[in-house]
């Protein structure tokens, strides 16, 4: 006879919830951006894109910060209370890409809406639109190992 899994505490659980929320939730918002919010950046006239930039990154930063820190917090949590029936190496990836993400935020999506502050410049907005593809790809990835992991977990 197979011995029963060993069944989850209620805190690996919780950890485990919220970060399958906070990662599914950053995958419909980084999907939207790629496909919808920045693309529209070029539709934007050049006497109104400052005023419009300005606005769009001071919205947005209440938007996806709340579950950005609730994601890397949940992920590290998961290092030190990790359930039995999730394997090391799918927690590891997990973080690897947070890693990515938010490497890519600082270093490439930041500085080109750094250089949009002042004007629009097409080519950055492009190229914004381009690179993006990166962190959808790596959100996407994310949810679908936390979809994983919860499959293996939660009852």
């Amino acid at each position: 006879m197979i011995p029963p899994a060993p069944k989850p505490d209620e805190l690996t659980k919780l950890i485990l919830l919220v970060q399958f929320s906070a990662t599914w939730t950053m995958v419909g918002l980084i999907w939207f951006v790629q496909l919808v919010h920045y693309p529209l950046f070029l539709l934007a006239g050049p006497s109104e894109f400052k005023q419009y930039h300005q606005q769009h990154t001071g919205r947005t930063q209440w938007v996806v910060g709340p579950p950005m820190l609730a994601e890397l917090l949940s992920a590290a949590a998961l290092f030190f209370f990790r359930p039995a029936l999730v394997p090391r190496w799918g927690v590891t990836t997990g973080v690897l890409l947070l890693a990515v993400i938010w490497g890519s935020t600082a270093l490439v999506q930041i500085p080109l809406h750094n250089r949009l502050a002042n004007s629009l410049e097409r080519s950055v907005c492009r190229k914004l639109v381009s690179t993006n593809w990166l962190r959808t790809i790596a959100w996407s990835l994310r949810g679908l190992l936390t979809a994983w992991m919860a499959w293996k977990v939660i009852p």
